[in-house]
């Protein structure tokens, strides 16, 4: 306070906090500061600080015309300082993409509201492709995140080499790469595509074809690699692989391309539901073809609309609860700014059959 000012009267403080809180709204400023908060409260910038620092000694006189003050002014103390001085911002970087597939939406929720109990804040990152990573990392890296966390997976060495650089914890779902700092949860993709070919045996087929997603995708090449291991081991032909992009529209194109012909396939297994469900559609509707009768069909994901009576769907449910759960430990156990360094962690996908599949077994035990 200058000399010669007298403090104001008692009973003259709300007319000068209400004055004050006029006078900021006229100067066009969106946000009040600090220093705003310590002007009104007649306090310095610092008691504002130590008010608003967990644990820092300030009297209770001051600690309540701070928050009145503040409260007048709807003051809320920025995180970028913080961040600058503790090199910690609690925030998490979700990168997305392919949020078309219902399944993505569901695993981002889970993301959120996890990471919210945890007392982390998400931010999210779009990613143009909805099955790689690698094209988002020079946006990521100009971020100050303490983890990033991403369904998409990390297709090079080099792009998870320059992830490490940013010494943070990266974790991948359904991705080959890996380093000290990048880890990878996902689900047993080459076991679920062992399993549908039993499944797909057992009921009666002979000729089967996969429904991939792009090129690139780790995730539908482990699920075709488990697929036609299992049917080389058990003596069948290899199956036919036509390529969709996770899309319906890639699934019905798919399914024209690959029953066209004299002796087309009597088993259908796709990387995703989308693409099961457009395949579906192209057997009915364009080709005249039954399902299961004349065509079994197996998507992956089980998306809420595979369990819907008119499409009845034979799919892989990935347990999106517990892969959570594993990325968020792996985040919560890096808070001491160490690398990660675990293995893989790999989570099983469980089978449910529904009317697109379901006909008498005729393989004998």
């Amino acid at each position: 306070m200058s000399a010669g000012k007298r403090p104001a009267p008692a009973d003259d403080l709300g007319t000068q906090a209400v004055s004050d809180a006029d006078r900021l709204r006229d100067t066009g400023k969106k946000y009040a500061s600090s220093v705003d908060v310590a002007r009104m409260a007649g306090v310095s910038q610092s008691a504002v600080s130590r008010t608003f620092s967990g644990g820092a000694n300030v009297s209770e006189s001051t600690r309540r015309k701070v928050l009145e003050a503040a409260a007048k002014l709807d003051y809320r103390p920025s995180l970028i300082p913080r961040i600058m001085l503790t090199h910690k911002s609690n925030l998490v970087a979700i990168v997305v993409g392919g949020l078309y597939n219902p399944f993505y939406s569901a695993v981002l929720e889970q993301f959120t509201s996890r990471f919210q109990e945890a007392g982390h804040q998400v931010l999210l990152v779009h990613a143009a492709s909805d099955h790689a990573l690698d094209d988002v990392i020079p946006k990521l890296a100009s971020y100050r995140v303490d983890a990033i966390v991403s369904a998409l997976a990390i297709l090079s060495a080099g792009a998870a080499e320059t992830l490490a650089k940013l010494k943070i914890p990266v974790i991948s779902f359904n991705t080959a790469v890996k380093n000290e700092w990048v880890a990878s949860v996902s689900c047993d993709n080459v076991e679920a595509g062992r399993a549908v070919a039993d499944l797909f045996v057992d009921r009666g087929a002979r000729s089967f074809a996969f429904i991939s997603g792009p090129m690139e995708s780790h995730a539908s090449a482990a699920r075709l690699r488990g697929f036609q291991e299992r049917l080389r081991e058990i003596g069948a032909a290899p199956a036919q692989v036509g390529r969709g992009d996770y899309r319906y529209e890639g699934g019905f194109n798919a399914a024209l391309r690959l029953f066209d012909g004299a002796q087309p396939p009597q088993a259908l297994f796709c990387a995703n539901d989308l693409l099961a469900i457009g395949a579906m559609d192209a057997l009915r509707k364009s080709l005249g073809l039954r399902i299961p009768e004349d065509v079994l069909v197996a998507g992956f994901d089980d998306i809420p609309s595979a369990s819907w009576a008119s499409i009845g769907l034979t799919t892989f449910r990935q347990d999106a609860g517990a892969m959570v759960e594993e990325t968020v430990s792996i985040v919560l156990a890096s808070e001491n700014g160490k690398p990660p360094a675990i293995e893989p962690v790999v989570v099983s996908a469980r089978l449910i059959e529904r009317n697109s599949t379901h006909r008498p077994t005729t393989r004998a035990a």
